[in-house]
């Protein structure tokens, strides 16, 4: 089973996709957020068999949402129209930042997918 890690940003998202044991997240691709990001989002999840989604839920440093969060969620409503996979919400904090510090330029919303991905996972681990 492998999951989709979501960086959602307002001009590009972030895709990482975990292995099959769900251990270790990867960068995957940045798309961009236009009409075609639900549809290609759907493709990724058709083409790559996977079974659960994982979206960066952006609060700010007093827990609140920020406004970038109102449009994740109704992407977030069109994925689960389009997919049967569940959609899970992992809180994210600075993700953009510290991938922009371990990754190169053209792959930092994806590294921050995976960070948030990686995140989910390893709190999923824990529960095991």
């Amino acid at each position: 089973m492998k999951m989709i890690g979501i960086d959602y940003g307002t001009k590009r998202v972030g895709i990482a996709i975990s292995d099959e044991s769900n251990t270790l997240a990867f960068p995957y691709r940045v798309l961009p957020n236009n009409h075609l990001l639900v549809e290609e989002v759907v493709s990724i999840v058709d083409k790559e068999g996977i079974e659960g989604i994982v979206v960066g839920e952006s609060k700010d440093f007093k827990g609140e949402e920020n406004p970038v969060m109102a449009n994740a969620r109704a992407f977030v409503d069109q994925l689960e129209r389009h997919t049967a996979a569940p959609v899970h919400f992992e809180p994210e904090y600075l993700t953009s930042f510290h991938a922009g510090h371990t990754s190169a330029p053209h792959l930092k919303d994806a590294s921050a997918a995976a960070i948030i991905l990686q995140t989910f996972l390893d709190k999923e681990k824990g529960k095991r």
